[in-house]
């Protein structure tokens, strides 16, 4: 539960500096958290948090894209700005040499020979990068290299 109190913690601290940009979005995430929770009848742990952390980045991303097509740059900045926030939270990022070493990893501990067997890979793999990849470039980076 450590994610879900570290929240919590940084929850009141941006309530005590007056931050209300930084309080509005983790008061967001707090709410998503605690929604999932009541719908689930479960307690989160940390995977499970990170999870919600990483549907309201990607939430984030689709809007500012929809936005930035729109014409409406000051909503896509606002977006992008909640984005920066929510990051904090997420564990460090792959790079992309370590990426492919284990996507090469996995391939080879699976035994994948084409794009058939990608289910397979991606089930092995997601909670091997889960936090700490984008698994829609995981994915593509996938299908390339079983496609070929």
């Amino acid at each position: 539960m450590a994610l879900k109190q570290q929240i919590l913690d940084d929850i009141k601290t941006a309530m005590r500096a007056g931050d209300k940009d930084r309080l509005g979005v983790l008061r967001m995430l707090s709410a998503a958290i605690k929604q999932r929770e009541v719908d689930e009848r479960i307690e989160l742990d940390d995977a499970q948090t990170l999870a919600v952390v990483e549907k309201m980045i990607k939430q984030r991303k689709e809007s500012a894209d929809q936005y930035t097509t729109g014409g409406r740059a000051e909503l896509a900045e606002k977006e992008l700005a909640e984005i920066e926030i929510l990051k904090h939270y997420l564990p460090e990022q792959l790079s992309d040499a370590e990426i492919d070493a284990l996507i090469e990893e996995t391939i080879a501990a699976t035994g994948a020979s084409g794009i058939k067997d990608m289910g397979k890979v991606m089930g092995e793999l997601k909670p091997r990068v889960q936090g700490r990849a984008d698994m829609g470039e995981v994915s593509k980076k996938i299908k390339a290299r079983l496609g070929s």
